[in-house]
């Protein structure tokens, strides 16, 4: 059984179906990526999944709970969280303030504290500036935050929406080092990225993405090998 599953679903901006009948799966633990050229839909996809976006027909639904039209809040807490593009940190609050605000919903005191600690040591170039306000961080601190601060909310599915943009790569191949940390704890990801080669080799399976709906889908290593994906996405 599938631990999430997108059947059909279409969004629209306008009249414009960004996406278009997509569906997808993606098992307990899998990581997944999403490829595709700028404008694709990927985005509007990830967004679609969490609520920020009405749907026009289609489907979500995650460990059989259908997520379809609920409120990003209730699906945050029913185990879903999305790093997006841009980060989207709280700049004028502290970096304890942004990990506080991603388990705004959780009781656990204790538990809270001890996942704060679990993500300064998975960063520990957050510790010293846990206090500084994080709008003034670099972009690699920023991203790591915004990793952090959905980590904090104890997500099943973490969607990842272009964590290398705009980043070095030196910090690049931090950052899908720290991805891979989080993978290996059982955590399921979708990953949506502009570098295909990068996320065709966190992944083990991708989807292909183009004005709006999946027009590939196979083993990372198969999309690797495969003349249209070489071309069109790897520069080959």
């Amino acid at each position: 059984m599938s631990q999430l599953a997108v059947r059909n679903l279409s969004v629209t901006y306008g009249n414009i179906r960004a996406v278009r009948a997509v569906s997808l799966e993606l098992a307990q633990g899998e990581q997944v990526c999403l490829i595709g050229a700028n404008g694709a839909g990927k985005t509007t996809l990830l967004k679609a999944i969490v609520g920020m976006l009405p749907v026009v027909g289609g489907s979500v639904h995650f460990e059989g709970i259908a997520l379809t039209r609920r409120p990003s809040f209730e699906i945050v807490r029913h185990g879903v969280a999305l790093i997006p593009e841009g980060r989207g940190i709280f700049g004028r609050l502290s970096v304890a303030e942004n990990l506080a605000m991603g388990a705004y919903f959780r009781r656990d005191h204790a538990q809270v504290r001890s996942d704060a600690a679990m993500v300064y040591d998975l960063f520990p170039l957050l510790v010293e500036r846990r206090s500084q306000a994080a709008g003034l961080l670099s972009g690699g601190e920023q991203q790591m935050l915004a990793i952090g601060r959905a980590l904090m909310s104890r997500p099943r599915l973490l969607l990842l929406d272009e964590p290398s943009m705009g980043l070095a790569p030196l910090l690049v191949q931090r950052i899908f080092d720290t991805i891979k940390i989080i993978a290996a704890r059982g955590v399921t990801m979708l990953l949506v990225e502009q570098n295909a080669r990068l996320a065709l080799r966190t992944c083990s399976r991708g989807y292909v993405m183009e004005s709006g709906a999946i027009t590939m889908a196979d083993s990372a290593q198969h999309l690797i090998d495969n003349p249209k994906v070489r071309e069109a996405y790897l520069g080959e």
